[in-house]
């Protein structure tokens, strides 16, 4: 794709000072002002092309909607609960977080946790500096044997799966997109939620905060486990149930909790942080200088990087993005945009769009499909009042418009260019074009029934009409443009010779009505590309 031009970054936490360095180092201004209030970011974020910030700076839908040039939103870190991602998206700006820089950092937190959980080491510690010499008080259980449940095994998960199980534990877990057989490699025997609960004697959770996560943890699953089963959360605050946890361990049916997170940061749930079997800690999961170090570099180099059009990484909320750093990709998604703008102009009188099919061919157009069918939208929806689609916004814009989107793919019969053809249903008609690369430029080789004897160059100001063919057509239209001082630079015929169709016309402007070719015409549509 095409660089994405980010001139200015504001941070607005304490990063590593690399991220700077590294952002400087590659022709972009940076400034850094943390702890801003929302509404002094709100001011401050309207000059940002970019903005880096960690936990807990809160990027809320209003913060975003005041920020006029906003491409990127960087969270260094994993996670990106404190960004409105909907929103970002909703505006066509990218989400990207750095998904391994604390993973090592927080995979240590939580072993560290599960160990101190088997043998109340904090609370042996604070006795003994009242002290105290209580070791019967704090008698506790071998980790060797034991069954321990991991909740979501991604990056963190698998790391302290591997560490647990060099304690002798037996690891369980879940995870709704990790394939079963790729935990089996790593020792982890996967399983439904139900048949996990009641195994374990230790459970940690490392998922994100999203709706099917919220409560996770709660008095019915509590009620499923085992009595005494310890439970760690060094993910996101909210994952578990801190009101039915406090009852579990009040109960006996929690044996301890390790939390690193709360719903609320500082927690004022005191009951909870006060309990004699909880270990808390101040979200340190990534406060290692080896975590920060990574995800302020991390962060700065993915942003690097995405400027430069080398690759994208990390970016949350805009995975279509992803395959177009290739070489052929700036090309095709200009063809794209310029088909999609090519069918827009010649169904204005018809719009709303119903559905839209947009249809890939040949082996090298394979891995497009996904990022041509959102460039084609955007030519589609970009002249539309008020609408400012972007491949990252573009498919959540159709679909708010009512627009069904149909994409495939199919073989060419022995074409090795490829070719992108889509089809637009609008009230009472339908319309479909062709395009190609080709000499590294995109064109445009059919408009509905008309196939162009030679491909039309897609760029310049284009006129397109719909006439039946005639040996005075093409005399008779340039003589009507040349009254509004218009010239014809070049012209494309349908190899058809029979019925009504297609023309395409290379004008040095544009007429300023289409009206006057109302007598030579059935319709006419008009474009700069």
């Amino acid at each position: 794709m095409a660089p994405i031009s980010i001139q200015t970054v504001l941070i607005s936490e304490s990063v590593d000072p690399r991220c700077k360095i590294i952002l400087e180092e590659n022709g972009i201004r940076v400034t850094e002002k943390p702890n801003m209030k929302r509404d002094e970011l709100m001011a401050e974020i309207k000059d940002y092309d970019g903005l880096v910030v960690r936990s807990a700076t809160k990027v809320t839908a209003d913060v975003i909607n005041a920020a006029d040039n906003l491409k990127i939103i960087g969270r260094a870190g994993t996670g990106v609960d404190n960004v409105d991602v909907d929103a970002a998206t909703t505006k066509g700006i990218i989400v990207m977080n750095t998904p391994s820089g604390n993973t090592i950092s927080a995979a240590e937190l939580t072993c560290a946790l599960l160990m101190s959980l088997s043998r109340n080491v904090p609370q042996a510690v604070m006795s003994m500096k009242q002290g105290n010499w209580d070791r019967k008080k704090f008698m506790g259980a071998e980790l060797y044997g034991k069954v321990l449940g991991i909740v979501g095994l991604g990056r963190i998960g698998k790391e302290v799966s591997s560490r647990m199980q060099s304690f002798g534990m037996r690891t369980i877990g879940y995870d709704p997109i990790t394939p079963v057989e790729v935990s089996a490699g790593w020792g982890v025997e996967q399983m439904s939620l139900e048949q996990l609960w009641p195994q374990c004697d230790y459970i940690t959770v490392h998922t994100p905060l999203m709706p099917a996560t919220v409560g996770l943890l709660g008095d019915e699953t509590f009620a499923k486990c085992k009595k005494g089963v310890k439970v760690v959360n060094c993910a996101r605050g909210g994952i578990i149930d801190e009101a039915a946890l406090l009852r579990a361990l009040e109960s006996g049916q929690c044996g301890g909790a390790g939390l690193d997170v709360f719903v609320e940061e500082p927690p004022k749930n005191r009951p909870l942080v006060d309990h004699p079997n909880v270990i808390s800690c101040p979200h340190l999961g990534a406060s290692t200088k080896e975590a920060q170090a990574r995800c302020g570099e991390d962060i700065a180099l993915q942003i690097v990087d995405m400027v430069k059009g080398k690759k994208l990484v990390g970016a949350v909320n805009a995975p279509v993005l992803a395959s177009t750093f290739s070489p052929d990709s700036h090309q095709l998604i200009k063809l794209g945009e310029a088909v999609g703008a090519v069918l827009q102009s010649c169904t204005t009188s018809t719009k709303p769009f119903k559905r839209v099919r947009i249809t890939t061919q040949g082996d090298c157009m394979k891995s497009s499909t996904a990022y041509m069918t959102s460039s084609v939208l955007v030519g589609l929806l970009s002249r539309n009042s008020g609408c400012s689609p972007n491949l990252i916004n573009v498919l959540s814009q159709a679909k708010e418009s009512g627009i069904e989107v149909i994409q495939s793919h199919c073989v060419s019969d022995g074409a090795s260019s490829g070719a992108c053809t889509v089809e637009v249903e609008a009230t009472g008609c339908s319309y479909k074009a062709s395009g190609a690369v080709r000499g590294g430029a995109p064109v445009l080789l059919q408009l509905s029934d008309s196939v162009f004897r030679q491909p039309v160059s897609l760029a310049g100001n284009l006129l397109f009409f719909k006439a039946s063919p005639s040996p005075q057509l093409l005399s008779s239209v340039a003589g009507l443009l040349a009254t509004e001082g218009v010239e014809i630079e070049s012209f494309s015929a349908p190899a058809d010779c029979s019925g009504d169709l297609w023309y395409c016309v290379g004008v040095s402007s544009l007429p300023r009505d289409l009206s006057a070719l109302k007598p030579l015409v059935k319709e006419a549509a008009q474009i700069t590309i």
